[in-house]
C-alpha cells in the first residue's frame, strides 16, 4: 500500500506498507540510490506473511520532500512520524548499504521502540573508513556544497539516474563482483534497486545522501553507543562497493552485535539473505 503523510515545514513523506497489520513491523532503509519499493522483493519471499515490511523514501527520493542539509540523525524524525501514523509502537529496522547508518541512528535515538536492527552490506562510520577502508565514490563528496554535490551526482549517474545501469554494467568492467553480475541477470532483481520512484526527483536524494554520510558529518550526528537492542550484521565477502571491512568495524563498535560474512555474496546478492537473518534477529531479541 502506497501512502503519503504530511511533515513539518510543508514537507511530504512517502512510503509503502507491505504485509498485514498484525505482522511484525520492520522498517526498511533503502540504499543510495533506492526507494520505498526496494523491500518488495523481501515481502514477496515472506510466504507466511509474518513480517510487515515498510519501505520509506528518504528525502529527495520518491515523493518525499527534500531536506537540504539533512544529517543521518535528521531522518529519524521522518521515520517516527510514519510509525506514529501507523500506530506502531515497537518495530525492527533493516538498513541496506547507505541505509545501514539510518537504521542504526533510529535505534540510537529511540532505544525504547526499536527491538532490533539488521544491517545488510552497510557502510560504517566514514570518519573511520577514510583511513581504513575508503570508498572514493563517497568520499569525493566531502567538503562540497549542495550544488556541487548535485552536479557531481549528475556527472556520475545522469540527470535521471539513467547512467547507473548503463550497458557497461553488464560486464566485469562495471566493477561488480561475479555474484552481483549473476544477480542482475534477473530483471526482478534490478527492479529491487532501481525503479520509477528511485529517481522521481532526479539525483537530489543521492547527492544529499552523500553529503550526509561523508566524513565531515556522518555518524557524528548520532551516538552509536545509545544502540542497546540486538544488531545483526550481514555482508558479502566479495562486496566491491562497500568493503567487508565496514561490517567488521561496525560489529566492533556496536553493542550486542552479531556478524555474519557470506563468502559467495557481493553487495547486491546479499539481499537474498535478509529474510532469514531477520527471522534470526527476531528470535534473538525475544530471548
Amino acid at each position: 500500500m502506497y501512502k503519503e503523510i504530511n511533515a513539518p515545514n510543508d514537507r511530504t513523506i512517502s512510503f509503502a506498507d507491505f504485509g498485514e497489520d498484525n505482522g511484525i513491523p520492520a522498517f526498511y532503509c533503502h540504499g543510495g540510490p533506492g526507494s520505498r519499493n526496494s523491500v518488495k522483493g523481501n515481502f514477496d519471499k515472506d510466504k507466511d506473511n509474518l513480517i510487515r515490511f515498510i519501505g520509506v523514501d528518504r528525502p529527495g527520493y520518491g515523493n518525499t520532500s527534500p531536506l537540504p542539509g539533512r544529517t543521518i540523525n535528521d531522518w529519524t524524525d521522518d521515520l517516527l512520524l510514519i510509525a506514529d501514523d501507523l500506530s506502531i509502537e515497537k518495530f525492527y529496522m533493516i538498513g541496506v548499504s547507505t541505509g545501514g547508518s539510518y537504521s542504526l541512528a533510529t535505534a540510537a535515538r529511540f532505544p525504547d521502540r526499536v527491538q532490533g536492527v539488521l544491517v545488510c552490506c552497510g557502510m560504517s562510520d566514514m570518519r573511520w573508513a577514510s583511513s581504513n577502508a575508503n570508498m572514493p565514490g563517497v568520499e569525493q563528496y566531502v567538503g562540497l556544497s549542495r550544488e556541487e554535490a548535485y552536479q557531481l551526482a549528475v556527472k556520475d549517474m545522469g540527470e535521471d539516474g539513467s547512467k547507473i545501469l548503463s550497458n557497461d554494467d553488464s560486464n566485469e568492467e562495471s566493477g561488480l563482483s561475479s555474484p552481483d553480475l549473476d544477480y542482475l541477470q534477473k530483471p526482478e532483481n534490478i527492479e529491487r534497486f532501481i525503479d520509477d520512484a528511485t529517481f522521481a526527483q532526479g539525483v537530489t536524494g543521492y547527492a544529499d545522501d552523500r553529503l550526509a554520510d561523508c566524513s565531515a558529518q556522518g555518524w557524528s550526528s548520532f551516538e552509536i553507543n545509545n544502540v542497546t537492542c540486538p544488531v545483526n550484521i550481514i555482508h558479502g565477502e566479495v562486496d566491491t562497493i562497500v568493503p567487508v571491512a565496514h561490517a567488521r568495524h561496525t560489529a566492533e563498535i556496536v553493542n550486542d552485535s552479531d556478524l555474519k560474512i557470506y563468502p559467495n555474496h557481493g553487495h547486491l546478492s546479499i539481499s537474498d539473505e535478509i529474510n532469514g537473518n531477520l527471522s534470526d534477529l527476531i528470535e534473538r531479541s525475544d530471548t
